[in-house]
């Protein structure tokens, strides 16, 4: 039974899971518009986001082969993300909600 529930599964179910995470989006717009950028350049760039929440969501992000980090042993540290090809192929979609968001805000002033 469980395998004919998973053969029935949205092929979508998983993705969206992922980027409905809290800052998902965000997180994958910043690197989409600003490119590579050190951890405390993307923390700064999204207000209001903890070092916890930040990390978190980059690591969920980099398991799905959607971001990449790139560490430098220099001192202090040197770690880097940006968007991989897999992460570049959502910005079409991220664009394509991204505009919708912005006609269905304007809609309901």
């Amino acid at each position: 039974m469980r395998q004919s529930r998973q053969k029935q599964a949205c092929p979508m179910d998983q993705l969206l899971r992922l980027l409905m995470g809290p800052w998902t989006t965000y997180i994958l717009w910043v690197l989409e518009n600003q490119g590579t950028l050190r951890f405390g350049e993307l923390k700064r760039t999204i207000p209001g986001i903890s070092s916890r929440m930040l990390t978190e969501r980059l690591r969920s992000l980099e398991t799905a082969q959607i971001v990449f980090r790139d560490y430098r042993p220099t001192i202090p540290p040197e770690v880097r993300y940006g968007l991989t090809e897999r992460g570049q192929e959502l910005g079409t979609v991220l664009a394509s909600l991204n505009l919708l968001a912005q006609r269905w805000f304007l809609e309901k002033k």
